[in-house]
């Protein structure tokens, strides 16, 4: 039987889902990539001026863009460019290196906004849309499945050294330059702002979430992110089998490390004790702790439960505004 240069034949089903695919991402890209810019902002390092290159996602009316942290670093302004070859200045409003996110906003005329949705929701194996523009090619367009939900990234250093919590990653393949573009689920809204980060080799969006709403607030209000402090370091733990059928968790927070004359410290906490609850959440990791640890916990009483030993233990830290040298 002579061959076919036609390719393999495939079953009406099967056509009908690729089909259904193509529309879906060819939809998505149409949506998102007039929305979403390309970013170079200049700063002067060691007397020259060095230029970093990234993305951005129009997320208001009025000029506002989202991107990363990493992609504006310490640069006061820079240039946007959109895909129909419009290239408008920018200021940078604020940027928090702690959850990588930052706003700038654009002067002049943008695209009207993406529609921004919840990465709470996401389900690992679901389709996901990234548009950004990799290796300073613009409006570029990748799709894939999330392959994982709840990574943690390391941001910061020293005192100010945390993760970022609820990572979203995916296959979708991404690259320099796609930093602070938009990850998108097949209905067009944004859930994540994409992180190409050197040596990581992962394809890593951060969520737009509660959390990270939140940050985006403070940072349009007053261009930074306060954050609150309590001063211990702790590692997730297996809870006692009594503790664990009383709370029907299997995880707190293990105290490793109490800092001298911080609010933990002055609030009795040890290293060794088991951190089952702050304020009215469970505490399960490090990460549950860091939700709650933003601008309105500074000062405010945070009543904290511990296991110690075989006795529960009931204190009240007050946490104080986190130092930061950035």
């Amino acid at each position: 039987m002579a061959e076919t240069l036609s390719g393999p034949d495939r079953s009406g089903e099967e056509q009908a889902a690729l089909d259904s695919y193509s529309r879906t991402v060819t939809s998505v890209a149409g949506e998102l990539t007039p929305k979403v810019a390309a970013l170079n902002a200049a700063h002067r390092r060691a007397g020259r001026f060095v230029v970093g290159t990234g993305s951005a996602v129009v997320f208001t009316d009025d000029g506002f863009l989202l991107t990363n942290a990493h992609v504006v670093g310490h640069s006061d302004a820079g240039t946007a460019s959109f895909a129909d070859g419009t290239t408008i200045p920018f200021h940078v409003i604020g940027a928090d290196p702690l959850s990588d996110l930052a706003v700038v906003r654009a002067d002049g005329p943008t695209p009207p906004p993406a529609r921004l949705g919840e990465a709470d929701a996401l389900r690992v194996g679901q389709l996901v849309v990234a548009v950004g523009n990799p290796l300073g090619l613009a409006g570029s367009v990748t799709a894939g499945v999330v392959s994982a939900l709840g990574r943690s990234l390391p941001a910061g250093t020293g005192r100010a050294t945390r993760v970022i919590d609820d990572v979203v990653q995916t296959d979708a393949t991404l690259h320099p330059g796609s930093s602070g573009g938009a990850l998108a689920t097949a209905d067009g809204r944004v859930v994540g702002i994409n992180t190409a980060i050197a040596d990581i080799g992962l394809g890593l969006a951060i969520p737009v979430n509660g959390t990270s709403r939140k940050i985006i607030a403070a940072l349009l209000a007053t261009g930074r992110v306060r954050r609150a402090y309590l001063g211990l370091a702790g590692t997730p733990s297996p809870l006692p089998p009594p503790v664990r059928a009383r709370t029907g968790r299997r995880t707190g927070l293990r105290i490793v490390e109490v800092v001298p004359a911080s609010p933990a410290a002055r609030a009795g906490l040890r290293a060794g004790d088991l951190l089952l609850t702050a304020g009215e959440e469970a505490v399960t990791g490090a990460q549950a702790l860091q939700r709650l640890m933003l601008e309105d916990a500074i000062g405010r009483p945070l009543a904290l439960t511990a296991l110690r030993g075989d006795a529960l233990v009931d204190v009240v830290a007050v946490p104080v505004e986190l130092v930061t040298d950035d």
